[in-house]
């Protein structure tokens, strides 16, 4: 299955590599093309002043602005890939964003009056977009923080800049730069979208890993049980092939009577055994086993609750575990619901729960925040036959609590 998704992974990443490639081969190949439009027309410019009409380049300038970019020049001309643009969902709302960062920018841009102005304004505009860019760019699930305060620093850079620069324009750029801010801080927390959802996967896969290796456990355990019960098996036939042997030459009819209520017995065994056999063999091949609501008052108080699932023959042997080593206390159990597809009611009372999850990242945790009252609730709205055990027994905790501290007198350092 590993191999698998690594085959998966490396696919899909080479799918997007020559898709990031081919885009940025068409951007190269428009930034050479309007390059050489340009020095052209510098040329031209500077040669023959006289054959050139102005009105006429300023319009084909204009067009070659707008055939750039549906922003013309407002818009960095190297495109980095960024990972909001891999999701349906995450690309409309990073589109609406841009879009109000757009309308900003076109705002603001009418206010300029002098070409000066103007000139620096949208000199600040792509700086401010490009390093939009690389702060997105280098984005991970662990900077969150630090891609935003890199935001604030940048929009300070720029006011500290215009601030050294044309007192005229100053309180117009630090309007424009403080609307810009929450926009920007918008688009950072949308492409950290991406990296929420991939972790969520992750963990997902880890969740299905750790399912698939607690079942093999429970597989293995159950085997090992089943092994046991064909040995126990095995020497009750071999008792009964012996009492019938036995019986075959027993003249006396106490002893006949004695050897037929024991062939009885063994034979009620047997059929335990077998019975017992072929639960184990659904429990291994099936989705059957026992749904646990259970509580630890001494660890995690009184309002967090353990809700899972065992295949275990006996439900507790898994309660016992969980309560062995990793916690200081042994858990008390409030409800056991056997069922047929327990895989599913477990799932069913997660999705329940699904708000009060405690840890809502890694998902094989599987505590939830919730009273007594309100899991009986949700168990017997489920299945009102189910006993339900409200008090938190704790002993443990509470024996440990009743002997306290006080009574533990230390013997001193020094005499």
């Amino acid at each position: 299955m590993k191999k698998e998704q690594l085959t998966e992974d490396v696919s899909r990443l080479e799918t997007q590599m020559l898709k990031v490639t081919k885009e940025l081969t068409n951007y190269q190949k428009t930034a050479k093309k309007h390059k050489a439009e340009i020095l052209g027309i510098k040329n031209l410019i500077e040669h023959f002043p006289e054959a050139v009409n102005h009105s006429m380049i300023e319009a084909h300038l204009h067009n070659l602005e707008q055939s750039s970019n549906e922003d013309g020049v407002l818009e960095t001309i190297v495109h980095l890939h960024l990972h909001h643009k891999d999701s349906k969902a995450l690309r409309s709302e990073m589109n609406a964003n841009n879009k109000d960062i757009r309308n900003l920018l076109t705002a603001y841009q009418t206010r300029y009056t002098t070409k000066a102005n103007t000139t620096i304004y949208e000199l600040m505009v792509i700086g401010l977009q490009a390093e939009l860019q690389n702060i997105l760019y280098t984005l991970s699930y662990s900077n969150l923080d630090k891609a935003i305060e890199n935001s604030k620093l940048l929009i300070e850079k720029y006011l500290k800049i215009a601030a050294n620069g044309n007192a005229n324009i100053l309180p117009t750029i630090t309007r424009f730069l403080s609307e810009l801010e929450p926009l920007f801080e918008i688009a950072i927390r949308i492409e950290y979208k991406y990296y929420v959802q991939k972790d969520l996967e992750k963990e997902e896969q880890r969740k299905i890993r750790e399912i698939m290796r607690q079942e093999a456990e429970e597989k293995r355990i159950l085997e090992e049980e089943r092994k046991k019960l064909e040995k126990e098996e095995e020497k009750y036939h071999q008792e009964i092939a012996k009492n019938i042997e036995l019986l075959q030459t027993e003249t006396d009819v106490d002893k006949i009577a004695a050897l037929e209520a024991r062939l009885k017995e063994l034979e009620e065994q047997c059929h335990k055994l077998e019975e017992t056999k072929e639960e184990i063999i659904k429990r291994a091949n099936g989705k059957a086993g026992y749904v646990y609501v259970i509580s630890n008052l001494g660890s995690f108080g009184d309002n967090m609750f353990k809700v899972g699932m065992t295949r275990r023959l006996n439900p507790m042997d898994r309660v016992d575990e969980l309560g062995d080593a990793s916690v200081p206390f042994r858990f008390d159990v409030h409800a056991l619901m056997f069922s047929d597809d327990a895989v599913g009611l477990e799932q069913k009372l997660h999705e329940i729960l699904e708000a009060q999850r405690v840890n809502k990242i890694n998902l094989r945790k599987e505590f939830f925040y919730a009273t007594v009252q309100e899991l009986q609730d949700i168990v017997q709205e489920i299945d009102p036959t189910i006993e339900f055990i409200q008090t938190m027994a704790a002993m443990e905790y509470r024996q440990s609590q009743s002997i306290g501290t006080s009574e533990i007198e230390l013997e001193p350092v020094f005499s």
